[in-house]
């Protein structure tokens, strides 16, 4: 399997594209897989999406060579990685790719599909770790700024962009609050995380007083008949989407004059870094964000660090 002929491959399909006819060689072991990683492991729904997508374009690669699951051998999985470079992607997406490969695998191994796992030698490549990307106070308030607030749309989304940037909640969890997840008594919300891990977090009042008006002004007007149980609506009634929250910050980022497109994680990054930047310490931002390991936390404090790096560089004499 040469390396063109797989980029040959992968050029057929848009990178985004989940291709159907190309996992069929391997659909039976991708369902079974796919049905262990949700009922098994519990994983959310996005995640396994993406087990699916990065699976089923390693599953296009192999049938376009008519390789079944068992014949599948170390070779084919390097040269599949090599042509993701071919294609510029970076280590970091490589090593997802591996990642899920590996954990394909493994799987196989244990339900019998394939007598030994293709993958376990191949060593992950080597991955600079990238300080998140955040707003300053006034970025944020410049953001906060834009949503009209005459409009039911624009009370909405001045609430959504409060109350994520208040708890440094993960855009699908803000998409999925349903009503009696927000107690405004003590100002706390419940929120499922990844690995359906339950967790509540503190609000502020600045949220909470956006979501009042939110619900006294926009809400009742969004609502369709079945009512819904999610909390913020879109003009039909139904509960905002990924995609719809994305969009809609992007196009505020934009009007704010930032530099830098604005992602719904940039607001998670910034309510990180600044509870860290003023005293928090960082078991309780763990704890707000859900992480559960707090060497996924600990990547904020180098961006602490590197903002006072920078702050004695511009205004220390001697430095």
């Amino acid at each position: 399997m040469t390396l063109e002929r797989i980029n040959r491959s992968l050029s057929r399909r848009d990178a985004n594209t989940l291709p159907r006819a190309g996992a069929r060689i391997m659909e039976p072991e991708i369902r079974a897989f796919l049905t262990y990683l949700r009922v098994d492991k519990g994983l959310s729904k996005n995640t396994i999406e993406s087990y699916r997508r990065d699976i089923e374009k390693f599953g296009a690669v192999i049938r376009e060579q008519n390789i079944q699951v068992s014949q599948i051998v170390r070779h084919d999985v390097t040269e599949f990685l090599a042509s993701l470079y071919y294609r510029d992607l970076d280590s970091r997406s490589v090593a997802r790719y591996l990642a899920t490969l590996r954990h394909f695998f493994r799987f196989a191994v244990i339900e019998g599909f394939i007598a030994e796992d293709p993958a376990a030698t191949i060593d992950a490549p080597k991955i600079v770790q990238a300080l998140p990307q955040f707003l300053s106070v006034q970025e944020v308030d410049r953001v906060l700024a834009q949503p009209d607030l005459t409009d039911i749309l624009g009370i909405r989304d001045r609430a959504m962009i409060e109350l994520m940037y208040s708890t440094g909640i993960r855009v699908s969890e803000l998409c999925a609050i349903c009503l009696p997840d927000l107690k405004r008594d003590p100002g706390s919300l419940r929120c499922i995380g990844k690995g359906d891990k339950e967790r509540i977090v503190p609000v502020g009042r600045k949220a909470l007083d956006a979501i009042d008006r939110y619900m006294h002004e926009s809400r009742p007007k969004l609502l369709r008949q079945p009512a819904s149980p999610f909390l913020f609506l879109t003009q039909r009634g139904r509960p905002v989407n990924r995609i719809t929250f994305w969009q809609l910050l992007a196009a505020y980022g934009r009007k704010a004059g930032l530099r830098k497109r604005l992602k719904p994680h940039m607001l998670r990054h910034s309510f990180a870094t600044h509870l860290l930047d003023r005293g928090a310490d960082l078991r309780s931002v763990q704890m707000m964000l859900g992480h559960s390991d707090i060497s996924t936390t600990q990547i904020y404090t180098h961006v602490v660090e590197e903002r006072l790096k920078q702050v004695y560089k511009a205004h220390h004499p001697r430095a």
